[in-house]
């Protein structure tokens, strides 16, 4: 027949059949797996960032909790506004008190001025030059007497003329109430006798004798004390002889921060 004498190749070819149409291998393909993953991990992601930002604003409110209890105040700006990127400071005192404050600094400051200029004064025209001197700084005035103008080498009774010195500098200071410190201060050399032990009670009882001259001449014993340092607070070396003599001295002094606490607990009681 015919059909039997066509060749192989002349065969006809038999379509494929359509993709529908083809068996399917079971099962999710391959790439579901990494991309279940990768949603898993965004998943896990952002339940970490939520829980994170839920300690954090528990941890702002107690922030602003604590905050409220230090500054004493009703009110501490919330987060989420523009005002809460600012701290703002809290007054704590009016412009009428601290207007006061001021005009209390430049009185102080006005009499310890007053003070030293009258010092100065009164060593010139005693030519007391190198005996007795009068500054004024940051910290106050100090007025700082040699020992060879008051007393006697190793002794605490006042010379002549430290009395009648520190008689011209009582009627000075007696104008004030602030209060001052009288401050004893010696050399290096150990003193060892029945009367002054050491040079602590030296420098005490130097303090003490200038003290209760200023007080016999007008000073308020309210406003006065008296204090020993011995050899431990030096103006300079004790390794020479003019060192030490500078050394051997008495002080008396105005501390302003002393005197502005004083002002302000009397203001306080007052209010």
């Amino acid at each position: 027949m015919a059909e039997d004498n066509l060749s192989e190749a002349e065969a006809p070819v038999m379509p494929t059949p359509p993709a529908e149409e083809q068996e399917c291998p079971g099962g999710a393909p391959e790439w579901m797996a990494t991309f279940s993953d990768l949603v898993t991990l965004l998943m896990c992601f952002f339940v970490l960032m939520f829980a994170m930002s839920t300690t954090q604003q528990e941890t702002f409110k107690e922030l602003v909790e604590s905050m409220r209890s230090a500054l004493g105040i009703a009110t501490v700006p919330e987060a989420g506004n523009r005002e809460g990127l600012t701290m703002h400071a809290v007054p704590s005192e009016t412009p009428a008190e601290q207007q006061k404050v001021d005009e209390m600094g430049g009185l102080i400051q006005k009499d310890l001025e007053e003070v030293v200029s009258e010092i100065r004064e009164l060593v010139m025209f005693n030519k007391l030059g190198g005996l007795v001197t009068a500054s004024q700084g940051d910290s106050g005035a100090v007025i700082t007497m040699t020992d060879m103008l008051l007393f006697d080498q190793g002794g605490a009774q006042l010379s002549e003329m430290g009395i009648d010195i520190l008689r011209k500098i009582a009627s000075v200071l007696a104008r004030l109430a602030y209060h001052v410190k009288v401050k004893g201060h010696t050399d290096n050399v150990e003193i060892n006798s029945k009367i002054y032990p050491s040079n602590w009670e030296l420098s005490s009882a130097r303090a003490s004798a200038v003290t209760r001259l200023l007080v016999e001449n007008g000073v308020n014993p309210k406003y006065i004390s008296a204090e020993g340092y011995a050899e431990f607070a030096p103006v300079t070396t004790n390794d020479t002889e003019d060192g030490r003599a500078r050394n051997r001295r008495v002080e008396i002094v105005y501390d302003r921060d002393v005197i502005a606490r004083d002002f302000e607990g009397m203001y306080k009681t007052n209010k």
